[in-house]
Parts: C-alpha cells; sequence; structure tokens
C-alpha cells in the first residue's frame, strides 16, 4: 500500500503533549522527506505554544504502510518541558493512528448520511488565514465520525479529501467489528491514550527510546526525532522476518 492516512492527537500531558505531537508530526514529515514521499497535512487543530493538538496528514510513496504501520499506538514521552520552570521530568502521551487509504470501491458510502459544512482555515492560534470558505467538515451520521480538511485551495480539494479520510476510518471501523464478530477483539489504534497504554517510550534524560512490543531500545533521540526513523524500521522488519521464519 502506497499511500496512508496518519492521525497523530495529543492526549495525557495538557500543553507539553501537544508539542510533542508536533515534534513527532515533523519527525514523521522528515522522514517521509528523506524516503522521497509526499507529506500533506489534510487538517489540524494548534495550540497557543505551536502544539498539536490533532493533525491528519496524507502520505504516499512506494512502501509507505509497510514502514509506518507499527507506528501506531500511544507514544509516551518524559522530560522537562519548555514550560517546566522546576525543571521536573513530565510524562505525556500521543496517539499515532496509521491507516491505509481506502478505495471509493471498498466503502460504500450513502451521501444522505453525510452533513457537510465549510468553514475559515485557521493559521497558529486560530488566525483566520483564509477569507473564504473554503475547508470542509464532514460528519458521518451512523457512525459519528468527524472529518476535516482544510489545506486545499478550494472546497472541492477539501471535500475530495476529507472523504479519502472517511473512507479509511470506516473501513478501519469496519475491520474492527468483523474481528470482535470473530473473537479477535482488539482495541481501537488511538486507545484511551492514557500513560499505562503504551507502545514506545521517548526517555529524553536518559537519551533512550524503547518498544515495548518487540523490546527494542534505541538512543540518540535527537537524531531519530529529526526523521532518521530508519532503524527502527529495520528493526520491526527483522522482527517480522523471524516471527515468519519460526512459523514456517
Amino acid at each position: 500500500m502506497n499511500k496512508i492516512i496518519l492521525e497523530i492527537r495529543a492526549g495525557a500531558g495538557g500543553e507539553e503533549a501537544a508539542i510533542f505531537a508536533a515534534d513527532l508530526s515533523r519527525a514523521y514529515q522528515k522522514f517521509a522527506l528523506k524516503k522521497g514521499w509526499h507529506f500533506v497535512i489534510l487538517d489540524y487543530h494548534q495550540t497557543s505554544l505551536n502544539g498539536y493538538k490533532t493533525l491528519v496528514a496524507e502520505i504516499s510513496g512506494e512502501g509507505v504502510y509497510d514502514s509506518l504501520k507499527f507506528e501506531s499506538g500511544v507514544h509516551r514521552v518524559q522530560r522537562i518541558p519548555k514550560t517546566e520552570k522546576a525543571g521536573r521530568v513530565h510524562t505525556s502521551t500521543v496517539s499515532v493512528a496509521v491507516l491505509p487509504e481506502v478505495e471509493p470501491t471498498q466503502v460504500q458510502i450513502n451521501s444522505q448520511d453525510l452533513e457537510i459544512s465549510f468553514f475559515r482555515s485557521s493559521g497558529p492560534g486560530g488566525q483566520n488565514v483564509n477569507k473564504v470558505e473554503t475547508a470542509v467538515r464532514v460528519i458521518h451520521k451512523p457512525s459519528g465520525l468527524i472529518v476535516a480538511s482544510q489545506v486545499g485551495r478550494s472546497q472541492a480539494a477539501n471535500r475530495e479529501q476529507a472523504m479519502s479520510v472517511l473512507r479509511a476510518k470506516l473501513f478501519e471501523f469496519k475491520q474492527n467489528e468483523e474481528r470482535e464478530k470473530l473473537g479477535a477483539i482488539r482495541k481501537e489504534q488511538i486507545g484511551s491514550a492514557d500513560r499505562s497504554e503504551k507502545i514506545r517510550t521517548y526517555n529524553f534524560p536518559q537519551d533512550r527510546i524503547t518498544d515495548h512490543r518487540i523490546g527494542k531500545k534505541w538512543h540518540n533521540i535527537e537524531s531519530i526525532m529529526d526523521g532518521n526513523f530508519e532503524p527502527i524500521v529495520k528493526s520491526f522488519q527483522k522482527n517480522k522476518d523471524m516471527e515468519e521464519k519460526d512459523n514456517s
């Protein structure tokens, strides 16, 4: 799969969680640039300190889903926030969902089930950066899902992008329902974003990243947060190859 929807949400930790959500989104963006992928931000809710409460992006390129699918889950960060005056280490969380793009034929959406509205795109701090209401918000009434796109130059472009996000979410929603029917119940990728529900911990004071699923650790956080995710990608690929070898 060569196109994904990336959704990042600040969890526990207030403003520091939002700041790390922005740090993580930039790290993925830089990694995409290194891989020659196309990274487009579709929707975002920015805080006054340039953090992100939420960010939705589309990433396209060769092998993008296989490389980033392991990022889905709750990421925990331990560091001294820029807003901390007493020098204490805070623990915050950010949730990440990686959804493969779904073709229109794979998900049937009834136009009568949609509530579509338009609004002005906004910049940092809620400033209006577009005097025309080109941004699009789509509500899928049966599921309650809400998606938006505000970076396109026209209503038509934003609507198309919003529908792409909606299809991906509905497809994931449908897959989860099917798994539950088969007895293979699993939690949603996003989860509750509680501090204990983590897949990975970024410990800045100790310069260490730990992935709790495969028990692997990496150092040099600054380099990884600068987009050098290749060591993590290779570790997951190696782990997958070992599992396939053991199962064969």
